[in-house]
């Protein structure tokens, strides 16, 4: 099993930034990839960026590309997300998640892909 506990929301102002946390226990084999999901109300869960835990290896979405990045320390088994130029539209809940299909070295950003979820931070950009 896999447990993720996600922190570091709030509220910022437009052009602000934060750095999500999430904290990773578990069997190792079970969270070769490492994500960030973002939900709005009303919205499907999207994919903002995934990191492949043995390589390092990241991919953005398009809509936060420049933007944020996502990063690891794997000698703490923790997670991040540095958010920067941040926008009302970045408002969300944000989700950490840990799966293990990767396809040509990259891990995904498909939700269907993940399957261990941790409970949400609120991110509220006003």
């Amino acid at each position: 099993d896999v447990q993720l506990v996600e922190s570091g929301g709030g509220l910022v102002q437009p052009g602000g930034s934060l750095r999500l946390s999430c904290a990773v226990s578990g069997d190792t084999y079970r969270r070769g990839c490492l994500a960030w999901f973002r939900q709005a109300p009303g919205k499907e869960r999207e994919g903002v960026a995934s990191i492949r835990r043995s390589t390092g290896r990241a991919v953005h979405a398009d809509s936060v590309k420049g933007r944020f990045i996502i990063s690891q320390d794997k000698s703490k088994d923790a997670l991040y997300l540095q958010m920067d130029s941040l926008k009302p539209e970045d408002t969300s809940m944000y989700y950490c998640a840990a799966g293990t299909y990767y396809k040509d070295g990259t891990c995904s950003l498909r939700r269907t892909d993940y399957r261990y979820w941790g409970q949400g931070t609120q991110v509220t950009v006003s």
